[in-house]
């Protein structure tokens, strides 16, 4: 190392004098700062790296002790340290790179990597120090741990830090309450509005849901929609209600984000430990549960309760059965007819699923359809109700019967395949039948999806002449906008409107409504759930000539069916009213 007192000579480690121009060049210009201190711990040579790294002069540092870029705190255990390498203890440090805390002159203090070295020279013991500034390293760091921990939109809390914190505070047996969070009408927002709209509702919401809860509450986002709040140090049902009421109420007020006014629900589901779960595997998934509940009634938050994982095991069961039912060919159809209510005659019929279970007998879709829609195989299902009602609609036709419209309902997950119109097509082909021969049931859920994803096949499939109806229009939340633009040629009254027409006045005026609506826009129109003749006359004089109700028939095996296509209309509706 270096002998600042030996002027125009560097001294090795082992004393022996090198010339400046072999080595005294290089120690002064390298990056790394260079200290020695003697066994007194008073500074002896700093190169001109340790000058521009500490903000002091040479003249400054050397003569001083070591003190002079330690922080205080730190100061007693180097000094130690020190005297016991000055008195001929080896250092322990010899060889080894550590990071320690370092003091500039302006007071600031800044992160070092130090590498030590001792040797004997001429004056005894000396330490030097090769010394690197690792602020920038250090910052590094502290952002890659922020990428790690933290949601990169949001700056909140991600799913690392939140599944971190939430295994402390178990692990520490903390009474502790969690809260899942999903959105209501997010994606709406990231489809008509763009996602840079959907990124700042997130950015709001990163700061209205921290502001909803007490300060001791950690918030976190988990995915897309998805956040999480973690309440430690309490574990009562009470806190965790409390706190996802609060949640509900911030969502009261709608977000203004740019010129728009956003208006979003909120499913909130709540578990606590150690009641719901004594591992954080068992109560996240507590908590989901009671938010799958939450989901089903929109826009409220439920509280975990045992039966909730007993509904869930019956659900999973199901989902069990239908898989098999599925590769067994358990499925069939039935078909409920759809009459001209001034002759009775059999205009259509709607293909309407049951399920044969081998010890349950013959199941409702009511039993299994809600199950059956998020399951993975409804793809499956939804294509062979296709073809299965294509195939019997082409045997009826060959057989002599007329012409009837076969009505067809509609998983989402045949929409969201991407080749809607081509797999309906290829059926109608497979099986010769003209695209006027199939009409195909459309839900809200899929009606009111407005990209043109979405709308593209309907359209194709329309203009093949394909029959597009609208089923139970009036019960939800689809605008008048929807209609205009999904290309329907026939919407369904639903039967909740027929059942109380008569003795409802607004159900009759929405009756009427419709189907005025519909006869100025071109639409045709069935209503659903006739069961009377008053009502059958009722619906006649406003206008509708097509219904479908048990007056005429439930919905029946294909074989009864086509007795039914045989009578003549008048007898038809005779003997289905006798079944009644």
């Amino acid at each position: 190392m270096c002998d600042h007192a030996a002027g125009s000579h560097v001294v090795s480690p082992g004393g022996d004098r090198i010339s400046d121009s072999s080595l005294g060049g290089f120690v002064e210009n390298i990056e790394f700062a260079l200290v020695v201190i003697d066994a007194s711990g008073n500074i002896t040579f700093v190169n001109k790296s340790a000058e521009r790294m500490f903000g002091y002069a040479r003249s400054d540092m050397v003569g001083h002790t070591l003190d002079l870029i330690i922080p205080p705190r730190l100061r007693g255990a180097h000094n130690a340290g020190i005297a016991r390498v000055g008195s001929g203890t080896p250092s322990k440090l010899t060889g080894k790179t550590v990071e320690v805390a370092a003091l500039r002159r302006d007071g600031s203090e800044f992160p070092i990597e130090l590498s030590l070295s001792v040797w004997h020279g001429p004056d005894g013991v000396s330490m030097g120090g090769m010394i690197r500034d690792i602020s920038d390293r250090r910052q590094r760091d502290m952002r890659l741990h922020r990428l790690a921990h933290q949601d990169t939109l949001t700056g909140l809390p991600n799913r690392f830090q939140f599944d971190t914190r939430l295994e402390e505070a178990l692990a520490a047996g903390e009474q502790t309450a969690v809260l899942l969070i999903d959105l209501d009408g997010f994606k709406k927002v990231n489809d008509t509005l763009g996602h840079a709209t959907g990124d700042t509702l997130l950015q709001a919401l990163a700061v209205r849901l921290p502001a909803a809860l007490e300060a001791n509450a950690m918030v976190a986002r988990l995915g897309s929609d998805e956040f999480a709040v973690l309440l430690r140090g309490t574990g009562s049902p009470s806190a965790g209600e409390a706190a996802a009421n609060s949640l509900l109420q911030s969502f009261e007020k709608p977000f203004e984000i740019g010129d728009h006014l956003i208006k979003l629900g909120v499913s909130i589901g709540g578990a606590v430990a150690p009641s719901d779960g004594g591992d954080a595997e068992e109560l996240l998934a507590s908590a989901d549960l009671a938010l799958y509940r939450a989901r089903q009634q929109g826009n409220s938050y439920r509280m975990f309760e045992p039966d909730m994982r007993n509904a869930v095991a019956a659900r999973r069961a199901l989902q069990d059965e239908l898989l098999r039912a599925i590769g067994a060919g358990e499925f069939v159809l039935h078909y409920q007819p759809q009459v001209c209510l001034e002759s009775g005659k059999v205009l259509g019929a709607e293909a309407l699923l049951r399920w044969n279970h081998p010890s349950r007998g013959l199941l409702s879709p009511a039993d299994f359809l809600a199950v059956l829609e998020s399951h993975s195989g409804a793809l499956t299902v939804g294509g062979w109700i296709l073809d299965e009602a294509c195939r019997q609609s082409a045997e009826w036709r060959a057989r002599g019967l007329a012409p009837i419209s076969m009505a067809v309902n509609l998983f989402a997950v045949q929409v969201n395949a991407g080749n809607l119109a081509e797999t309906v097509l290829t059926t109608l082909a497979r099986h010769g039948l003209p695209a006027d021969a199939l009409e195909l049931e459309v839900t809200e859920t899929i009606a009111l999806d407005h990209e043109e994803r979405t709308l593209a096949p309907f359209r194709k499939l329309g203009e093949a002449g394909v029959g597009l109806a609208f089923d139970d229009f009036g019960t939800g939340h689809a605008a008048l906008s929807t209609i205009k633009r999904f290309p329907l040629t026939l919407l369904k009254i639903d039967r909740s409107f027929i059942r109380d027409m008569l003795s409802q006045p607004q159900d009759a005026a929405i009756v009427r409504a419709v189907l005025g609506m519909a006869r100025d826009m071109g639409l045709a129109v069935v209503a659903e759930g006739i069961e009377t003749r008053a009502q059958e006359a009722a619906l006649y004089a406003m206008g509708c000539r097509v219904g479908q109700g048990y007056l005429y028939s439930r919905a029946l095996p294909a074989a009864d069916f086509e007795h039914l296509m045989k009578r003549p209309a008048k007898a038809a509706r005779k003997a289905a009213a006798a079944k009644i």
